[in-house]
């Protein structure tokens, strides 16, 4: 069984302001991360464009991808 701190994980490989912009959304694992479209993270304050790289390899990792835009 995951626990929390398991899911939270990848947090840290964020950088402080990106970390910091998905909790405050209270986007705290990948599953809810992958709820989100790209341009939906890109748009919260602290996130910016060399953040979505890696978590697209965060969310591959576990079989999961931003949702589609539409």
């Amino acid at each position: 069984m995951t626990n929390a701190n398991d899911k939270q994980a990848f947090l840290m490989k964020l950088s402080g302001p990106a970390r910091s912009a998905l909790l405050h959304e209270n986007i705290t694992s990948l599953e809810t991360l992958a709820a989100y479209s790209e341009k939906e993270i890109l748009d919260l304050h602290g996130v910016g464009p060399a953040s979505i790289p890696t978590m697209k390899k965060l969310l591959a990792e576990e079989g999961y991808s931003f949702k589609q835009q539409g």
